[in-house]
This record gives structure tokens, C-alpha cells and sequence, in this order.
């Protein structure tokens, strides 16, 4: 506000004030102004800012006929056009000592809180409010009560007003001549620290003994806040000059020790030999090693008050303690290798074999470059553990960063180490913590990596992970490359899709399958179930589960990709066993089927296939999810109209495409299917997917969309034991899709005996385990019409009489 302008009668304050002149209004009619988050007081001066356009104009209109105005609090602060029901009932009239006008178009008016008043009724709302009031008139009341409680309010008032730093002197003695108790509470209430509505709240408060006392309250508490503010104050500045004081003598002994020639091997000095030494034995590169010793040589002259002593010293400890040298390697035995990861991993035979083809290149070129690889599976499959295994067959230290949620850059190369509590990246961090510089470092969830304003780690991480350049990475904090070549690096991932494209083309991706059914019970008989045993504080003589209990619990208690779930239950039934241990009601158990129900509950998943085909106009589909392959039922249904098409089961726009196509083939192929050549335009078409809280889209369910369409249309079921899947073309083709290792595998887990797959992807047969290869009968498509060649059933007469 550079200059303001008193304004005494503004002219064309608003032509809209004048369409209501203010002649109009009764005598006791008042102005009333509506303000945010202010309160003034009787006997209170008090300035006030005006930028809404009713506001404004009913201080104009209150300037000009020299009237009060009425000064009313909203009752929500961020109503920008409050009415009148938005507003407290309960104000003060006030006296508008000056008003003034900014050069950037804000208005300001300058108030003198006169007496409070009570709203009676409103006589209009534009341009601005008025109402007719009803003027509250105090009268000091007396007596030894109120005589007790002024003065009690008095003192406090005064003495936090001795607590607070610069308090006018005006105000002061302002409290001190005040003796009125209507006045005085209101005195102590403006200056007060309190909310708004509490301001309100002792606004509306009219018997004076009571507003003294509420005052007195909060006097009360803001001097005990203020009592204990201070006491903080005074024990923080004791404290820092305890330190100065501290390190000024450190400094003045330490210069006396150096004129006397004294304590050379004492203090920092004995720092910084030790310093000199381990960079000495660290091994670092000639360039490495000069700028340790430059920094050595800072933090000797730095004084020890200095903030730089401390940051300097952590860049030192860091960059002795990182694994410089490299390790004598130790011979790579693959007959080892081999029988490490069969010990460890059930199945996963592909697997294993690229891991000890692996090996074998390392250990013939142990100075090659080798792959970055990349496990990629749903959770619970043995990601991390394939790679605890490989550290394990090399001899090598393992150690794990989790990249899940990084979306900082500096979390892969690091903070400058110019910044207070400024680290190098998890990079660095995880090879001081492994303390070999040849080690197994697992980057797990790399595909679970953020972006956010601090940069994107993933653009990071192509440096880490590109055999060409790591051997000059560069961490911020410690400001000098540092060779990864060494570091054997493997990521996992449950997805490739959200791996951005020039990361994953850095890295060999291997794919890790579900577990089919004999898999997921192998490993719970070798692994889990010792491990439960183990981890519940049982003996293995003290129980026993049979085979029948693990399938039981497979087939009808799990349903994953992985194994997580699987040990989880197989957890639940060990401590049941544990608790009757434990009371010593029994020596042993032995847990049979027939415990399932009882400690489980009833099965969580059955095989409703058959159940779900047995009527024209199902047909069971197969999908591919981040946890694994699994069934998807197509339902489609008709009723009589004119032709409408309907797709619910929140399906995304590529799925519903996938209907409307899997329709109009439908139509084309009606002459050669024996459909009417009327049926479609007399009925409505409803196609369902269910689940339909969970979203699906993707094209690979269009022969599936075609076959519960033409099972619907013919009254012929679908084979309750197959399944499929494939894109379909308006031609009548059946296009490749992905994820067929994991589709078929899933299928097998929910008990499906035949699979009907694009024969453009029979080059992904090899890829399904053998497991699952033995229980499918597989069935190659290349047009839709071998579909339904393959999946209908002969028609059922009921249908097709109604037909």
C-alpha cells in the first residue's frame, strides 16, 4: 500500500446502491457488513479489509450517511457469498473512523467497535444487507463478586502482557486505568490470542461475570504456555552457549598444544593419521585416492565447530569403507551350482539351465561383461530366492535393494555431500553394506519404481545396469567414479509393462511361470512344511500332515501363481497343532483331511466350471493378471426386442470391441451356423463377464466373446472341460496373444482338461511346463470356425423346441 486516500463520500460508489436508497430503510434498520475471521469488541479500534463487492458497497453507503454499520462473522469462512443464515446473530455496531482506498483497488475502513446488538430481522440482501437490530445496553454491574473477579482478570492480563516481547506501552497502561468489568473483558479479548469463535463465543456472552470469567480462563492458560515458551527459550540459549563456549576453548587448547609442540598424537590429529592410514589400505584408483587425501587435508585445517568438520568426515568414512579392491575370485564349480539350485528350487528346470549356462560363461571369462538378467513372475514364485541361490553357488557376498516406490533420483546416485545429512544412493550403500565389490546385488520390484518431481530413477538406473558404462559410475556424494562392472547384477519384477523400454532393453529378461498343482504340493512337502514346523517351535516327530491335507488345501484354500498363500495356510494348521501340544493334551498329531474344515473353515475356491458351461451362452476363457493365469467366464443371454447389444463387467474399450467384433462375425456365419435370419433382430443380446469389480480389458478373450455369442444363438453348449482364448479378425481369423505359459498353467489349476490356443502360438508350446503339458489336451485354431467345431456340444432338445 504505497499511498492511500481518505475517503469521505465516494462518488459512484456502486450505481447498484442507488436502485435501493438507503431513505428507504426504517430508522433502527443497521447496515450490516459480513466478515471472514474477525471479531471486534465494544470500546475497540480495530482496522478491517474490504474486497467483497457487498461489503464494499455497505461501507460507501454507511460513509455518505454518516451511519454505523453492523460488523457480523460468518459462521463458515469460506462462504464467499454468504446470506443471511450463513451469519452469527449476535454483532457489534460499529462507528467507521476513516476509510481508505488503495491504489490496487483494495478497500480499507477503520472501525470503532461501539456496542453489541442482536439481529431481529433482515430487510434485504442486496445490494447489500440490512437488518433491524435490537441494541444490547451494559450497565456496570457491583458487588465484592465482580469487584474480585476485575481485579483477578487485571493482574493476569497484565502479567502476559510482562510475557510477551515488544507489547506497547500504551496497552499497558490501557489495563491498567480500565475499571469498568464490561469493559475490561473485551479490552483483554481483542489483544487476546485466541480463535475467532472463541472470540464470538465471549461475544455473545452478555452477563459480564461470566465473560470475565471465560476471559480469566484463557488468560490462565496462554500464561502457562507463555511460562513454559520462555523456560524453552532460556535452557536453548544456555545450551548454545555452553557449546560456544565449549568449542572456543577446544580451539585456544589446541593452539596452545601446537606452540608447545604438544598432543600431536592426541584429538583430531590422531583422526586424521588413522584417516591417512585406512586410504592407505583401501586399494582406491590414483584419482580416487587424490581427492580423498584433498578432502583429508580440509577436514585437518576445518575447526571442529565448523558445520563443514562433520560432513567432511562422513565423506571420508564413506569413501574408505567401500570395497575398492577387488576380491580373489573363487572357482565356480557347476556340479555345485547344479545341486545348489535343485536343493533349493523344485522345477524351474529352464530356469536352472540358463543359470548354469550363466555360470559357465563367468567362469570361462571371468573378466567378460556379463548380462544383466531379470526374473519376471508372479509374487510368491522364488524370485529373490533364485537369486540368494546364485550368490550362494558363486561364493559371493548377496545383498538386496529394494527399488519398490523409489521416485527419487538421488535414491540411486546419491545427494551432493555438500548438503547436511546427505548420503550416497542405494547403489553405494548396498556395496558398503555387502563389503565386496564382485557381489550379488538382487534390484528387486524394479518395475514398482515412481517418477515424481525430484527426477525419474528409472533413467538412473540405465547407467547401473549398462555393462558399457557402469565402470564409471558416478554417485553425487562421493564425487568420483566407481567401477560396477564387477557386480553381478539381477532384478526382479512381476511385470515387464511398466518397465520403461530402455531399461528393459538393458536387462535378459527370464520368465518365471506359476507353480501347477504337483509343483506347489513338491514344494510344500520339501520346503514349506519344514520350514512351518520350524518356525512354530515344533519338533518334526511331534507332527505330521499328510498328502492329502496339502492337496486338500492347494485345491481348495489357495488359488495364486505363487506359493505365499500355500505356506500361510500350512501355518494356520501347524498352530492348531502347536496349541494342543502346548496344553499337553497330546504328544503328537497328525492332521488328516479331516481337519481341514474345522481349523480352515469351508473351502475358499471349488470347481464350478461344469456348473457354469452347462447352459448355451457360457463359455470359459482364459486371462493373463500380474499374480498368474486364471479362468474367465463369458456369459451371454438374450430377451426379446429389437436387436440391442449390452456388455457389463467393467470391461475396458479394447474388451467391448472384442464383443461387438465377436457379434458381427457372429451375423456373418449365421447362414452357415443355422442361426434364423431373423433372430438377431428380435432379440436383445447381453454379455456379462463376472467380477465385475475388477477391471479387465486386452483382446485375447475374442474367440471366447464368438463361442458363448454362437453357443447362445445355436441352444449348444460349450464343453464344460475346455477353455480358450485368442484374438479374433472380422474374417474369421484367430490372431497369436500373450501370456500363454501362464493362461494354460492356470487353467490346469482350476481343473480345466482342454485348452483351445491361436496355432500362431504354437511356438510358445515349449515354454508351458511339462506338468501342465501332460493333464491339457490341446486343440490349434486358425479360423474361429474350428472353434466351434471344437468347443459346442450337440443341442439340447428343450432348447431347441423354444427356438
Amino acid at each position: 500500500m504505497r499511498s492511500l486516500s481518505l475517503l469521505r463520500a465516494p462518488d459512484g460508489a456502486g450505481s447498484s446502491s442507488s436502485e435501493l436508497p438507503l431513505n428507504s430503510l426504517p430508522e433502527d434498520a443497521l447496515i450490516i457488513v459480513p466478515i471472514r475471521n474477525t471479531v471486534i469488541f465494544p470500546g475497540t479500534v480495530f482496522p478491517v479489509s474490504l474486497g467483497r463487492e457487498r461489503s464494499v458497497a455497505a461501507a460507501q453507503a454507511a460513509v455518505r450517511a454518516e451511519k454505523p454499520i453492523g460488523l457480523l462473522m460468518q459462521r463458515n469462512a469460506e462462504d464467499e457469498e454468504p446470506a443471511a443464515i450463513d451469519l452469527h446473530r449476535i454483532g457489534t455496531l460499529c462507528n467507521v473512523l476513516r476509510y481508505l482506498s488503495a491504489p490496487d483497488g483494495t478497500q480499507h475502513v477503520v472501525l470503532q467497535g461501539v456496542q453489541r446488538f442482536q439481529v431481529a430481522d433482515y430487510l434485504r440482501e442486496r445490494p447489500f444487507l440490512a437488518a433491524k437490530v435490537l441494541r444490547i445496553e451494559e450497565v456496570d454491574q457491583t458487588g465484592p463478586a465482580i469487584e474480585a473477579t476485575r481485579l483477578n482478570l487485571q493482574r493476569l492480563a497484565i502479567e502476559t502482557l510482562q510475557l510477551l516481547p515488544q507489547v506497547p506501552a500504551d496497552l499497558v497502561q490501557a489495563v491498567q486505568s480500565t475499571q469498568s468489568p464490561s469493559v475490561l473483558p473485551d479490552l483483554v479479548a481483542a489483544y487476546l490470542d485466541i480463535t475467532p469463535d472463541q472470540k464470538q463465543e465471549l461475544l455473545e456472552t452478555a452477563n459480564q461475570m461470566s465473560r470475565m470469567e471465560k476471559v480469566t480462563a484463557l488468560l490462565a492458560h496462554r500464561i502457562e504456555v507463555l511460562r513454559i515458551t520462555n523456560e524453552i527459550g532460556r535452557q536453548t540459549k544456555q545450551t548454545f552457549d555452553e557449546r560456544q563456549r565449549e568449542a572456543v576453548l577446544r580451539e585456544q587448547m589446541a593452539a596452545i598444544q601446537r606452540q608447545l609442540g604438544e598432543g600431536e598424537n592426541q584429538g583430531k590429529a590422531a583422526e586424521v593419521a588413522e584417516l591417512a592410514a585406512k586410504i592407505d589400505a583401501a586399494g582406491m584408483p590414483a584419482d580416487t585416492e587424490a581427492v580423498a587425501r584433498k578432502e583429508l587435508r580440509r577436514y585437518e585445517r576445518s575447526p571442529e565447530a565448523s558445520p563443514e568438520t562433520g560432513m567432511l568426515r562422513n565423506h571420508l568414512d564413506w569413501l574408505v569403507d567401500l570395497p575398492w579392491r577387488l576380491p580373489e575370485s573363487k572357482p565356480i564349480d557347476i556340479t555345485a551350482a547344479r545341486q545348489i539350485l535343485d536343493a533349493e528350487h523344485f522345477g524351474l528346470t529352464k530356469i536352472k539351465q540358463r543359470i548354469v549356462e550363466y555360470l559357465a560363461v563367468r567362469k570361462l571369462a571371468p573378466n567378460g561383461k556379463a548380462p544383466i538378467l531379470c526374473f519376471v513372475g508372479p509374487p510368491g514364485v522364488g524370485k529373490t530366492s533364485l537369486g540368494q541361490s546364485i550368490a550362494r553357488a558363486l561364493g559371493r557376498p548377496f545383498v538386496r535393494v529394494s527399488l519398490g516406490g523409489v521416485h527419487d533420483e538421488a535414491e540411486i546416485r546419491g545427494h551432493r555431500s555438500t548438503y547436511i545429512g546427505a548420503l550416497p544412493g542405494n547403489i553405494i550403500q548396498g556395496l558398503r553394506k555387502a563389503g565386496a565389490r564382485n557381489c550379488v546385488m538382487m534390484l528387486d520390484e524394479i518395475d514398482k519404481m515412481g517418477r515424481g518431481v525430484q527426477g525419474d530413477p528409472s533413467a538412473a538406473m540405465l547407467e547401473v545396469l549398462d555393462p558399457e558404462q557402469n565402470s564409471t559410475f558416478r554417485d553425487n556424494y562421493l564425487g568420483v567414479p566407481f567401477d560396477l562392472s564387477r557386480v553381478l547384477f539381477i532384478s526382479t519384477a512381476n511385470m515387464l509393462d511398466t518397465i520403461p523400454g530402455p531399461l528393459r532393453d538393458r536387462m535378459e529378461v527370464i520368465s518365471l511361470p506359476g507353480y501347477t498343482l504337483e509343483e506347489k504340493f513338491q514344494i510344500a512337502r520339501r520346503y514349506l512344511v519344514p520350514r512351518q514346523i520350524e518356525a512354530n517351535g515344533l519338533a518334526a516327530d511331534q507332527v505330521t500332515i499328510e498328502d492329502a491335507v496339502l492337496r486338500g488345501i492347494i485345491a481348495g484354500y489357495t488359488r495364486e501363481a505363487g506359493v505365499r498363500s500355500l505356506e500361510r495356510e500350512i501355518g494356520r494348521m501347524l498352530r492348531n497343532a502347536a496349541v494342543r501340544i502346548a496344553e499337553g493334551s497330546v504328544g503328537r498329531v497328525v492332521l488328516t483331511s479331516d481337519d481341514l474344515t474345522s481349523i480352515l473353515g469351508g473351502p475358499v475356491f471349488e470347481n464350478e466350471v461344469a456348473v457354469r458351461t452347462s447352459v448355451p451362452g457360457v463359455a470359459t476363457g482364459l486371462a493373463w493378471t500380474p499374480v498368474g493365469g486364471e479362468i474367465l467366464f463369458i456369459e451371454a443371454t438374450r430377451n426379446p426386442g429389437k436387436g440391442g447389444l449390452m456388455v457389463t463387467g467393467q470391461l475396458g474399450d479394447v474388451m467391448r470391441e472384442s464383443v461387438h467384433a465377436a457379434l458381427s462375425l457372429l451375423k456373418n456365419r449365421a447362414a452357415s451356423l443355422g442361426i434364423e435370419a431373423n433372430w438377431f433382430e428380435r432379440n436383445d443380446i447381453h454379455v456379462h463377464v463376472p467380477a465385475g469389480a475388477t477391471p479387465k480389458d486386452g483382446p485375447s478373450a475374442g474367440v471366447a466373446m464368438f463361442t458363448a455369442l454362437a453357443s447362445l444363438a445355436t441352444g449348444r453348449s460349450v464343453r464344460p472341460d475346455t477353455a480358450m482364448t485368442g484374438e479374433i479378425t472380422l474374417r474369421g481369423l484367430v490372431l497369436p496373444v500373450g501370456g500363454i505359459k501362464e493362461k494354460v498353467v492356470g487353467a490346469a489349476a482350476a481343473g480345466i482338461t482342454r485348452v483351445m490356443l491361436p496355432a500362431r502360438n504354437r511356438r510358445d508350446f515349449d515354454e508351458i511346463p511339462e506338468d501342465a503339458r501332460d493333464k491339457l489336451e490341446f486343440v490349434w485354431l486358425d479360423r474361429v470356425d474350428q472353434a466351434i467345431e471344437a468347443a459346442l456340444q450337440e443341442p439340447v432338445k428343450e432348447a431347441a423346441a423354444a427356438e
